[in-house]
């Protein structure tokens, strides 16, 4: 996206070659307050506008839109997305902000409220650009360091894992886990998508003499966005001279989607949490996804909370036309989750798309433990894979 209010916040400058699409994402849960300090439940949701503003500032990022409805409330960002629930706070920045600089002031607004953290993940793919990141995102270890100091004391100790095929650095996906206790039931799909099609792509600029569009919500229309999720009101805002975000609620149930159109490192993001599994049929979710994008390679990262039973459809792994995958992993985490990542190559027209034969299973070249992979696009849930690498420097 072109938004150079990054740069006017106090981040480390842009890459000189574009901008970086790939988010950073920070969710902390938060257990009850005693009834006699808030009757009505509505915990993090009383924060003020200008609370709100205090650790957006440390993440360099600003609110540029609103919609919310008895559930929670949602914010796009001059950078990505930001969703408060009464117990829950979704941050996500993409650029070179820098997101993990915002959870003291979270912790002590969340203190203020008597509001004690429960669990904490982070999570972000592999940097088009790593060395644009401001400290503290230069790694993935500075990153766990920062994590650990905060949220390391948690009764499960802090999790870090590297997911992906060692022989595939750019098709990689990290996460940071810990809680005090197990989560209650919930499902998160986190989708990153590269190489848009060209005419896809067009659609998010503005006045564009290639296709774009005027407004977003002609954006959000043209691209198909409003039928991924149809029961969704939308809140979009597209930025000048390209590039779109929006935010989707629907009773608790949250989506979002972040546009970067510039050919050379077009990206594009797509996450929908805290919605019924029941109710969505995760193959379809993803193809509706990619008809307003079909982009040349896509990873998807389904958390599940609640076991199989639960997640229905989305405890499977995706099988899409006209696309390989190259990766499947399934990954525990404390507390009886389960996250499940793939990584996808389109292929030509009319080709097979040959299921992952991978089996890769050990070490890295830097001697770090690495996960293991299966040779199989769809793993029972018993099945039990480890990807954990300490000390990474990626």
């Amino acid at each position: 996206m072109a938004m150079p209010s990054a740069d006017s916040w106090g981040s480390s400058p842009t890459s000189p070659i574009g901008f970086e699409g790939y988010e950073k994402r920070l969710e902390i849960t938060f257990s009850d307050a005693p009834v006699f300090v808030d009757p009505c439940g509505r915990g993090l949701r009383v924060l003020t506008r200008e609370q709100i503003d205090s650790f957006l500032d440390l993440a360099r990022c600003t609110i540029v839109s609103q919609l919310s409805n008895k559930e929670f409330d949602s914010y796009v960002l001059s950078e990505s997305s930001l969703f408060v629930y009464p117990h829950k706070v979704v941050l996500k920045t993409c650029g070179t902000t820098k997101l993990l600089l915002s959870i003291p002031c979270i912790l002590e607004l969340a203190t203020e409220l008597s509001l004690p953290v429960l669990s904490v993940k982070y999570s972000r793919g592999m940097f088009i650009f790593p060395g644009a990141q401001p400290s503290p995102h230069r790694s993935f270890s500075e990153e766990v360091s920062v994590l650990n100091s905060f949220f390391g004391g948690l009764k499960s100790g802090g999790n870090a894992y590297v997911i992906g095929d060692a022989f595939k650095p750019r098709k990689k996906w990290h996460v940071y886990y810990a809680t005090e206790e197990p989560e209650q039931p919930m499902v998160t799909l986190e989708m990153c998508m590269t190489g848009l099609d060209v005419k896809k792509a067009a659609v998010f600029f503005k006045n564009s003499a290639i296709g774009g569009c005027s407004s977003a919500k002609e954006m959000t229309k043209l691209s198909g966005i409003s039928d991924i999720i149809p029961e969704m009101e939308i809140c979009d805002f597209e930025f000048d001279p390209c590039g779109y975000s929006m935010n989707g609620i629907c009773g608790p149930a949250a989506s979002t989607i972040h546009v970067t159109p510039e050919e050379g490192f077009s990206y594009a993001s797509y996450e929908a949490m805290n919605f019924n599994p029941g109710s969505l049929v995760y193959s379809d979710v993803i193809r509706r996804v990619l008809a307003g994008f079909c982009p040349s390679d896509f990873s998807v990262a389904v958390t599940i909370f609640g076991g199989h039973g639960f997640a229905k459809s989305w405890a499977k792994g995706a099988d899409v036309d006209s696309y390989m995958c190259d990766d499947f992993v399934e990954q525990e985490l404390p507390g009886g989750g389960l996250l499940m990542y793939q990584s996808f190559t389109a292929v030509a027209p009319g080709s097979m798309s040959p299921r992952s034969t991978m089996e890769i299973d050990g070490w890295s070249s830097d001697g770090t433990e690495t996960a293991e992979k299966s040779d199989e696009m769809c793993i029972g849930w018993d099945v039990q894979k480890k990807g954990v690498m300490k000390d990474v420097d990626v």
